[in-house]
C-alpha cells in the first residue's frame, strides 16, 4: 500500500517498481484497474495497452493485465483492496485518527498496515501471507538491477548554475552534476532527484521540499565554492607579476590577507607584500604565512602589525581567540579609578 499524490504514468511505474522490490521478485503478471495510464481504449471489448506500460512489463519480466469490468475475481478483488485500505487508513469520524500532520506519516501508517495484515493468518488459506511469500518467492522472476527510467520521473538537465527546473521552480543539485541528466519525481511532499553516479549506478542524490514558483529551493552546501552565495562578489586570486606570485606563494594565509586587506581599504599594500616576502625569506614561509592569516582574521593591516604578530609567535605565546576591535571591545580606560572620589 503506497500513498501518492497523483496517478500519472511515472508514478504508477514507480509504485510498481517499489512493490516488486518489496516482494523480492516479479510474478507472471500484475493486475491493475482500467486506468488510462494502463489501457488506452477498448476495441470490441479488447483492451489496448499503453505502449509504455507494455515496456514496463517487459523490463520487469511480467505481463500487465487489467481488470475485466463486472468480474468478481478481477475487478472485485481490486475494489475490495481499496475498500479495506480506506477503512483502515483514511481518517474518518469513526476512526481514532482525525488527520495526518504530514504525508510521511501516512506513508508510515501504510507500512505499518502492510506489516499487520501480512502477519496475521488469512481466513481463506489458513496461512500467514508473509510465510506464504517466502515459498512463492522461489518461483518469482529475478528483478533487473535498475528500475525502468520511467519510474525515476521526468528527465531534466542540470544547468551551469547547478539547478534544475521542475514545475517552474528551481531546485539545486549537489556539485559534480553540471550538464548531467537527472530524473525528478514527486514523493509525498518532497521532490526526489535521481542521477547516475560516478560508479555508473542510478542513485537518489537529493530530496527537496516541494516549493511554489518564485520560491526556489537552493541549498548552500551545494555551492561550497560560493561562500554565502556571493560568488559574483568573491574575486579569485590571480597573481600576474613576479611580486604578486611571490607573495601568494607564501601560503594560504597570504592569499587570505590580500582578500581582506583590499576590501578593508588598507594602504601601501604592495609595499607590505614585498616586506612579507623578505621576512619569509629570512624566517620561513610557514611562520610568515601563519602571521598573515592571523592578521587577516583580526583585521590588522597597519605597517608594523605583521612584525608585531611575528614577535608574538616568536615568544611562543599560544594564539588564543582572535578579537576584532569594535564597539563591543573597547580599549578605553575603565572608571574603577574614580571610585574613591567624593569619599
Amino acid at each position: 500500500m503506497i500513498p501518492v499524490w497523483d496517478c500519472t504514468l511515472g508514478t504508477l511505474v514507480a509504485c510498481l517498481d517499489t512493490t516488486l522490490r518489496r516482494i523480492g521478485g516479479a510474478p507472471t503478471y500484475v493486475l491493475t484497474d482500467n486506468a488510462k495510464t494502463v489501457t488506452v481504449e477498448h476495441i470490441a471489448g479488447i483492451p489496448v495497452r499503453h505502449p509504455q506500460m507494455v515496456a514496463a512489463g517487459r523490463h520487469y519480466g511480467c505481463q500487465v493485465v487489467s481488470c475485466v469490468p463486472y468480474d468478481p475475481e478481477s475487478k472485485g478483488g481490486a475494489e475490495a483492496t481499496v475498500r479495506i485500505a480506506k477503512a483502515d487508513l483514511v481518517p474518518t469520524d469513526a476512526n481514532l485518527l482525525a488527520a495526518y500532520d504530514t504525508f510521511s506519516e501516512l506513508a508510515d501508517a501504510c507500512l505499518t498496515w502492510c506489516d499487520a495484515v501480512n502477519s496475521r493468518r488469512h481466513r481463506a488459506t489458513g496461512q500467514i501471507p508473509a510465510d506464504r511469500l517466502d515459498v512463492e518467492r522461489t518461483t518469482l522472476h529475478v528483478l533487473p538491477i535498475e528500475p525502468l527510467a520511467l519510474a525515476l520521473g521526468e528527465e531534466r538537465l542540470v544547468g551551469s548554475d547547478r539547478t534544475i527546473s521542475f514545475n517552474s521552480v528551481r531546485y539545486s543539485t549537489p556539485p559534480g552534476y553540471t550538464g548531467a541528466r537527472v530524473w525528478c519525481r514527486v514523493v509525498g511532499e518532497e521532490l526526489s532527484i535521481t542521477a547516475r553516479t560516478n560508479s555508473g549506478d542510478l542513485s537518489e542524490i537529493w530530496r527537496h521540499e516541494l516549493s511554489t514558483p518564485g520560491v526556489p529551493q537552493i541549498i548552500d552546501e551545494h555551492y561550497p565554492d560560493h561562500p554565502d552565495g556571493r560568488s559574483i562578489h568573491q574575486p579569485r586570486l590571480r597573481p600576474r607579476s613576479e611580486a604578486e606570485i611571490a607573495f601568494v606563494g607564501i601560503g594560504p594565509g597570504a592569499g587570505r590577507w590580500l582578500k581582506e586587506a583590499g576590501p578593508a581599504g588598507a594602504t601601501r599594500i604592495r609595499a607590505k607584500m614585498a616586506r612579507a616576502v623578505e621576512l619569509a625569506a629570512v624566517l620561513g614561509n610557514d611562520r610568515v604565512d601563519q602571521a598573515l592569516g592571523l592578521a587577516a582574521t583580526a583585521g590588522r593591516f597597519a605597517d608594523d602589525d605583521l612584525l608585531s604578530i611575528l614577535g608574538h609567535i616568536a615568544d611562543s605565546k599560544p594564539a588564543g581567540e582572535v578579537v576584532r576591535a569594535d564597539e563591543a571591545h573597547s580599549v578605553q580606560n575603565g572608571t574603577s579609578g574614580w571610585q574613591a572620589l567624593g569619599r
